[in-house]
């Protein structure tokens, strides 16, 4: 009985010592204190010393361990380790790791979280917003845009040059505005919520491109000349990256340029004969200087021995003999300006290669770190915005349309889509607003910017989709009125670019994730490389070992968080949200652990395992967008009306990482393995569910109702009450519909008969007659109708409006002609 207390004893101390991430030595002298223990009362005796020794002087002493050990296994581990590309180094290599570090840890530290700073506008950001923002949307006609012009007018335009709008990212002392990018997600928001295209149109010069990679690695000559003038609006600029043969694969592109001499403004010079044929190009119909990616080969030797330098990039003024662009695509009806561009053999000089021929080959890695930062801004927060502005529009309508005489936002099935939508709100601004507070704090999120590129685009699809139900025919007429259909027919766009979202989930999330954030596998695979034996087996010792240890404390931690269901795990407030960081903490330890395994007994197939692969990212990504939630609940103070929101929130996002943890583990390749960390991990079952009914409907009321917590959900959007603002017009019908309704109760009190809510200026005259309103008061049921049948009227058309060919109109039908 003595033997077995001392071998629980033994294992509880171990398991407690690798919860707490105890270092080697003190393992060790932990362990021989039990065992001194043990020897002392006769429960143990030398067997047990001799195995100790056995393993504990090769495990502490480095020169032993490393020669008997470490070396045999780096030799193992060169053999099998996965082969990695050119591009997939630099894509790795690209970009810091930021919190999402934290969360794959295994040990978020939640203190650290919320001292994050919380993101703020300067004053001179503020007032961009307050003054250029509202003006320029004052001016803008979304249907104009859209339908009848298919662009934006030349005074927007005009608008967009004179006051900055394609200089944000650009520094003061070139002219430009040089905001945060907090300051450019808040303002590609607020254009958002008012037009699709205008945000396209202005938040590609301030993400990759021209702009950016100037900036970054531009020769002084470069920086120089383009910066002011793209600054002015004086250039336009747009980058080519994607072909037709290269989409998400990126690296793949076939477009290229030779190394040769040819002649250039009268004398013979080194430059490049580029080839290239371009797709998807958004502002290439409009660009005066074209941004070129390409792959550079030297096959002449003129610039060294590398016959193949790589991807690189350059830049090309349109006007340059044999550049083909003008012509536009038409993605989905969403007539931003968007089309190819191609060029065969055209000649031009090695300086308009970015950063000068130094920089040929480093295209690809430019890229990447740019697109770090980019891809974390425009997307995220054009899908914020547009999920933000539906959440605000649908809210109203469905508290201001009535079926079977109530608000069909009372009905239980229009709250669940409802919450839904204000749920995604809440949660689009709170990662969004941290992931760019994080590129302000000088990081390069390159796994954050996949995370949050894929969840708010599709989030927005979804949010989109949610709010064409609840409006109906409402939703699906086009016209000036319809404030949803170009954002459903759009959602597909952002869906597809910068990396289509079933790659980024699949392949780039926890492709990069694992590497990037994961404490030990990247410092492996950098210390197999190493040519320095010496060094080499050094660093993988300390990566191997390191390794080894974080895996026994994930074990140990997610067995422990399971088993307790995470009740006795730390949390940083000891309110209503405690649960989601116990949680957290939990489903953290979870994902280190299988990330081990994953990577232990699938090795370098997990590469190929793109479905493995995703399911680790959807838990990295759950895991994030709770954290963020947090931290935004956190930054405004903790306001109990928006506890509903961050709840919803919070259980959606959680319950999908359980989803995602359990049906990883029902498809692991490894049956036996999937089996016994399924009972390991879920040792109760699914214990979380999804937000409920009761919390749906406290969503959905928030929506419905002004209050501080709705008007935070709408923070910067353009709520300006205007005839071309649809937005600010059905606000204001929210707000007259609910100043009627009390009187509309009093009329029908007075005429003892129940009444439609419509025909309120009948009502109207009604109470009047009856004497139990007063005029101010008839004007508001007056006012209320209007804005009623404005936000739910749908526009028509003489039939000639709606063809493209009016000329048809015009023909009369030919005689049908009869056969002999």
């Amino acid at each position: 009985m003595d033997v077995l207390f001392f071998w629980v004893a033994l294992l509880g101390t171990v398991a407690v010592l690798a919860y707490h991430r105890a270092s080697l030595t003190m393992f060790t002298a932990v362990i021989a204190a039990l065992l001194a223990i043990a020897t002392f009362t006769d429960t143990v005796g030398v067997v047990s010393w001799v195995l100790f020794l056995i393993v504990a002087v090769p495990l502490n002493v480095a020169s032993i361990r490393q020669q008997y050990l470490t070396k045999p296994l780096l030799k193992m581990y060169r053999k099998i380790m996965p082969e990695m590309s050119t591009t997939e180094k630099e894509a790795i290599d690209a970009g810091t790791t930021w919190w999402e570090g934290d969360l794959f840890r295994g040990t978020p530290d939640w203190h650290k979280l919320h001292n994050y700073p919380k993101p703020r506008l300067s004053a001179e950001e503020q007032a961009f917003l307050d003054g250029p923002c509202e003006e320029l949307l004052a001016i803008v006609d979304d249907w104009h845009t859209t339908h009848e012009r298919a662009d934006l007018s030349p005074e927007v335009y005009q608008y967009l040059k004179d006051h900055g709008f394609f200089a944000m990212i650009i520094k003061k002392q070139y002219g430009g505005l040089e905001f945060s990018a907090y300051a450019q997600s808040c303002v590609l928001q607020k254009l958002t919520s008012k037009s699709m295209v205008l945000s396209s149109v202005v938040g590609v010069p301030n993400s990759l491109g021209p702009g950016e990679l100037l900036q970054h690695y531009g020769t002084k000559e470069q920086q120089d000349h383009y910066l002011p003038r793209l600054a002015k609006g004086l250039e336009i600029p747009c980058f080519a990256l994607t072909s037709p043969e290269a989409g998400s694969d990126a690296g793949a592109i076939p477009d290229v340029g030779i190394v040769c001499k040819s002649e250039w403004e009268g004398q013979e010079i080194i430059g490049m004969r580029l080839t290239w044929n371009k797709r998807y190009i958004t502002l290439a119909p409009i660009a005066t200087v074209l941004g070129l990616a390409f792959k550079m080969h030297d096959p002449d030797g003129l610039l060294g021995d590398k016959k193949d330098l790589g991807i690189t990039c350059a830049l090309i003024p349109v006007s340059t003999p044999g550049v083909k662009i003008g012509r536009r695509h038409f993605p989905l009806n969403v007539p931003f300006q968007n089309g190819p561009t191609q060029g065969e053999e055209v000649f031009v000089p090695l300086d308009y290669i970015i950063g000068g021929p130094k920089m040929a080959g480093q295209g690809w890695r430019m890229l990447v770190e740019c697109l770090s930062v980019g891809r974390a801004i425009t997307l995220p927060s054009n899908s914020t915005g547009g999920i933000k502005a539906a959440a605000l529009m649908t809210g109203a309508y469905a508290r201001i349309r009535r079926q079977f005489k109530l608000p069909i936002g009372k009905m239980e099935g229009i709250e669940e889509a409802l919450a839904r939508i204000g749920g995604y709100a809440y949660m689009a601004e709170a990662s969004t607003t941290m992931s760019v507070g994080s590129i302000d704090l000088g990081e390069k999120p390159s796994v954050i910017s996949a995370i949050t590129k894929f969840h708010m685009t599709e989030r927005m699809r979804q949010a989109i989709i949610d709010a064409m139900d609840i409006h109906g025919g409402k939703g699906i007429c086009m016209g000036p009125n319809n404030y949803l259909a170009r954002g459903y027919q759009g959602a597909p766009v952002a869906i597809t670019v910068e990396g289509a979202n079933i790659l980024t989930r699949n392949m780039i999330i926890y492709g990069q994730g694992a590497i990037r954030c994961h404490p030990f596998v990247l410092a492996e695979l950098q210390a197999a490389g190493l040519e320095d034996e010496r060094a080499a087996v050094t660093a993988f010792d300390h990566a191997l070992f390191g390794h080894i240890g974080f895996s026994i404390s994930n074990f140990f931690r997610a067995l422990w968080l399971g088993l307790s269901n995470s009740a006795f795990s730390s949390s940083p407030y000891a309110d209503a949200t405690a649960k989601y960081y116990k949680q957290m903490n939990r489903y953290s330890a979870a994902l280190a652990l299988m990330s081990d395994v994953a990577m232990g007994t699938m090795g370098g197939d997990l590469k190929r395992r793109e479905r493995i692969s995703a399911r680790l990212g959807d838990m990295l990504s759950m895991l994030y967008l709770t954290s963020s939630v947090l931290k935004r609940y956190n930054d405004d103070g903790r306001p109990a009306q928006d506890l509903p929101l961050v709840q919803w929130a919070c259980e959606d996002n959680m319950y999908k990482a359980q989803v995602a943890l359990d049906e990883m583990l029902d498809n692991f390749p490894n049956r036996v393995v999937g089996s016994v960390l399924g009972k390991l991990l879920f040792p109760w079952g699914r214990t979380l569910r999804k937000p409920s009914d009761q919390l749906d409907h406290q969503v959905s009321r928030i929506m419905q109702t002004p209050c501080e917590a709705r008007s935070r959900l709408g923070t910067n959007l353009y709520l300006t009450l205007e005839p071309n603002n649809q937005i600010g017009l059905i606000e204001k019908a929210l707000t007259d519909i609910l100043a009627a309704e009390p009187i509309f109760d009093k009329v029908v009190h007075a005429a003892n008969k129940r009444l439609p809510f419509f025909r309120l200026h009948e009502v109207a005259a009604l109470g009047l007659e009856l004497g139990v309103i007063t005029e101010a008061e008839a004007e508001k049921l007056r006012v209320a109708e209007q804005g009623r049948l404005h936000t739910i009227n749908v526009d028509d058309f003489d039939p000639l409006e709606l063809a493209a060919d009016k000329s048809l109109f015009d023909k009369k039908p030919k005689a049908k002609s009869v056969a002999a």
